[in-house]
């Protein structure tokens, strides 16, 4: 496609007080998403070590560290399509992962429905494809900041579905 056919794409907002504001509010939603998944499943480190587990399980102190680089970039992904585009399609799928996100851990540890965590995580692993197709068009490095994550999901699909067999 030749530049003068291509799409006009929106200049990001610049980086007043209010977008620094709303980096905030996005980091603000994951720590409440994450705080959530916590205050539910206070046990489930001691809950997962005494769970059967799959060969490729991680130990216990890989989580803490991985989900708190991925909410990270979960937050500044939301922002940066904010900032360009402001709320929309894109954000509200944004929007709806993190929620379904924050159901996964109550569902699993919290109240041990490790096929109805399996239902779920699936049905996340869908919203976050949809949010990065969603941000692709709008911030490719939105995008790319998502990617990580929904590796993740992936293989905690994996690890939960194979949980659910061993458990069962």
């Amino acid at each position: 496609m030749s530049p003068s056919t291509s799409a006009p794409r929106t200049a990001p907002r610049p980086a007043s007080p209010r977008s620094l504001l709303a980096l905030l509010g996005f980091l603000a939603a994951v720590a409440v998403a994450a705080g959530l998944g916590g205050l539910a499943a206070g046990s489930a480190g001691s809950e997962y070590a005494r769970l059967a587990q799959p060969a490729f399980a991680p130990p216990s102190s890989v989580f803490g560290p991985v989900w708190t680089v991925l909410y990270v970039m979960i937050a500044v992904a939301g922002w940066l399509v904010w900032r360009r585009v402001g709320w929309g399609r894109a954000t509200t799928a944004w929007a709806v992962q993190l929620v379904l996100n924050a159901a996964w851990t109550p569902l699993f540890f919290g109240a041990g429905l490790y096929g109805v965590a399996l239902v779920e995580i699936v049905v996340l692993l869908v919203a976050i494809v949809v949010t990065v197709a969603l941000f692709l068009p709008r911030s490719r490095p939105a995008a790319w900041l998502m990617v990580p994550y929904l590796a993740w999901v992936l293989f905690a699909t994996a690890l939960n579905a194979s949980m659910w067999w061993l458990n069962r």
